[in-house]
């Protein structure tokens, strides 16, 4: 913490390299925290880039009261609740029970043996375990992704949501149970027995455009410098077969650099005053 202070001390300060550090620390998980609330990425990097702009104007308020990322998790999650935007789920109000019925729809009797057929299996997953998120509401969700994806304490989640600990794991519980029954039910990987598999879904979300067989979005997306990978991320996913694991188990995303070129053009170009 006492680096942290002395980082943004000096970034308060003037110093613009310590400022670009500031960023640097924080982009990738940020990045990671929109695009889980929103789920499409071009969304996720509008997002980020706001976000970004909000914790840089407001680093000089930050008292170490709790971790810098943390900190910068609380912009994030009030920017991403209160979001005009909506998803395409939340625009056209898809369901647990909706995405459930979809995914039975045109499900081949065998599973995809085309070209790349296990990077598309795995862009299935990806995108998938994404869509799910977006079927709650967006209070459960983001309790939901700090809490089994992010893996917080409820302490730093509820103090990220500004809630009691009390109402903050009261609203988990209930994201929990949702997606348990969903994944319990639908996905194969949580239950042998349950009907959707990845590689026998792929036919399907080619068919209707979900995923893009030339251009797969989420699993050739660039990962964070020597942060886990696809293959990484699949290896753990079979390693613990419970509904939380299967949509934690995404690459380490990293922001795309063009948007942070952008945010840090715009500290450079001393256009407004950043440091309030």
């Amino acid at each position: 913490m006492s680096s942290e202070k002395e980082l943004v001390a000096r970034a308060v300060d003037g110093d613009k390299a310590a400022l670009e550090e500031v960023i640097h620390l924080l982009q990738d998980p940020l990045y990671r925290l929109a695009l889980r609330m929103v789920w499409r990425p071009a969304d996720a990097e509008d997002a980020t880039q706001e976000i970004l702009i909000r914790v840089v104007t407001r680093l000089a308020s930050w008292r170490a009261e709790a971790k810098l990322l943390t900190w910068a998790y609380r912009i994030g999650a009030n920017y991403l609740l209160n979001l005009r935007r909506k998803t395409p789920q939340e625009a056209t109000g898809l369901s647990l029970e909706a995405m459930r019925e979809d995914l039975a729809d045109g499900l081949a009797a065998a599973d995809y043996a085309g070209p790349e057929a296990e990077l598309l299996a795995e862009e299935v997953r990806l995108t998938c375990s994404q869509a799910v998120l977006q079927c709650l509401e967006r209070g459960e969700r983001v309790a939901f992704v700090l809490g089994e994806i992010f893996e917080l304490s409820s302490t730093e989640a509820a103090w990220i949501l500004e809630v009691t600990p009390a109402a903050y794991r009261k609203r988990l519980e209930r994201a929990r149970q949702r997606i348990r029954a969903f994944m319990g039910s639908t996905c194969g990987i949580v239950n042998p027995e349950a009907f959707c598999r990845c590689a026998r879904r792929v036919h399907k979300a080619v068919a209707i455009g979900r995923v893009d067989p030339r251009r797969p979005v989420l699993a050739t997306h660039p990962v964070t410098p020597s942060g886990r990978g696809v293959a990484d991320a699949a290896a753990q996913l079979h390693r613990l077969h419970d509904a939380a694991a299967v949509l934690r188990a995404h690459p380490d995303y990293a922001a795309p650099q063009a948007r942070i070129d952008a945010v840090l053009a715009l500290l450079r170009s001393e256009r407004f005053p950043l440091l309030e």
